[in-house]
């Protein structure tokens, strides 16, 4: 068989027992770099997304649930019976990794216990996705994450209440981190043997929440300062904002003090570039209201068009605010399978109806892949 040059883990076997979204997107990611996942679901129900909408194409599936799940088939099976126990503990024997985001306790009172699987099955790695960690039993969405790990704390405006971000992205940051973590231990059980404990790869959306603030815990942890909401703007850069021009936002994000002088000149101010007490950005961070006051007085003179084209002919970055639907047009995109991969990937075949496997699964196994 001729493979894709992005099937990079082809005949790699994946179990996904997860729903919703971090575990859904770890997954969907393996499928995408050609492993084969096979995604098991409660019988007559499947993953909570599937009800979550509108909108709903017109098979009835939920575009939150068509956004996370392509390169994967479908198998319902009831955990609560013996049937269904058996047959997903079958599949995990025969599987390279295992996702799953039970609470705890909740495979181990079903006889699905990940550390004897992983003790009769060396070759096994399993990730376990949680909310909280694996020690807390709270139930967690990416709102509530957000609101707890400081995300709210800094976004919106100064004047305003706190904020989420515009979509999941706790739950995308787990899940890319979820995929990251098995990865590695694919690679490094192909190395050398490793114990049952190091192939159980636990991640949380509050831990990955937690590390995406990035340099703004650090500014936090080297001035022993909280950190607040600055909107648009950015606390340790100016000019690093929106801008109204006369009809419509624009972005410019100024990062280096040579990008300074040229936007200055791009947006003919070169008082404003030659000005000693703007030569540096912590002076312009010093001078803030100034700087400000001056590029949107001049800003809101022409189009943001007009803007864009100066300032990216002078090499500053910038860009209009553009809507989801304007940004889709740029974007590889499917209405059955989402946005494609970010990743060098590919997209075999659309999301699964619930248990549209399930028949040659539950005869053949990993077999029914061929």
């Amino acid at each position: 068989m001729t493979l894709s040059s992005h099937d990079y883990l082809s005949g790699v076997r994946v179990l996904d027992l997860t729903r919703v979204l971090a575990g859904p997107l770890c997954t969907m990611l393996l499928g995408d770099l050609g492993a084969d996942v096979i995604k098991v679901e409660r019988p007559g129900i499947g993953d909570d997304s599937r009800t979550w909408g509108p909108p709903f194409d017109t098979r009835g599936e939920s575009a939150y649930y068509l956004s996370v799940n392509r390169n994967k088939w479908s198998v319902a099976a009831d955990l609560d019976s013996a049937e269904g126990q058996s047959l997903v503990a079958e599949l995990a024997a025969a599987a390279d990794i295992v996702v799953d985001n039970f609470r705890p306790g909740m495979l181990h009172a079903r006889n699905i216990a990940p550390s004897t699987l992983l003790k009769q099955y060396p070759r096994l790695i399993w990730c376990t996705i949680s909310g909280f960690g694996t020690s807390s039993r709270r139930v967690a969405y990416d709102f509530i994450v957000q609101a707890e790990q400081g995300w709210m704390a800094v976004t919106g405006e100064p004047d305003g209440p706190p904020s989420k971000v515009g979509f999941a992205l706790a739950d995308v940051l787990a899940g890319k981190d979820a995929a990251l973590g098995v990865l590695g231990a694919l690679i490094a059980r192909d190395r050398t043997s490793l114990p049952a404990d190091r192939r159980h790869i636990t991640i949380s959306l509050a831990q990955s929440a937690g590390a995406g603030l990035v340099n703004v815990a650090q500014n936090v942890l080297v001035s022993g300062e909280d950190a607040g909401r600055w909107g648009n703007a950015h606390p340790n850069l100016v000019p690093y904002q929106l801008f109204e021009a006369a009809d419509r936002y624009v972005a410019i994000g100024v990062g280096t003090d040579a990008q300074w002088r040229a936007c200055a000149g791009a947006l003919g101010l070169p008082s404003l570039a030659a000005d000693p007490e703007l030569a540096t950005n912590p002076q312009r961070l010093r001078l803030r209201g100034r700087v400000v006051a001056a590029l949107a007085a001049r800003i809101r003179e022409h189009d943001a068009s007009h803007w864009v084209d100066r300032l990216t002919a002078a090499e500053v970055p910038c860009g209009l605010v553009r809507t989801v639907k304007e940004a889709l047009a740029d974007l590889d995109a499917s209405a059955l399978t989402g946005i494609g991969p970010s990743i060098p990937g590919r997209v075999r075949f659309p999301p699964p109806r619930l248990d549209e496997q399930g028949a040659v699964i539950r005869a053949k196994g990993w077999g029914a892949f061929g």
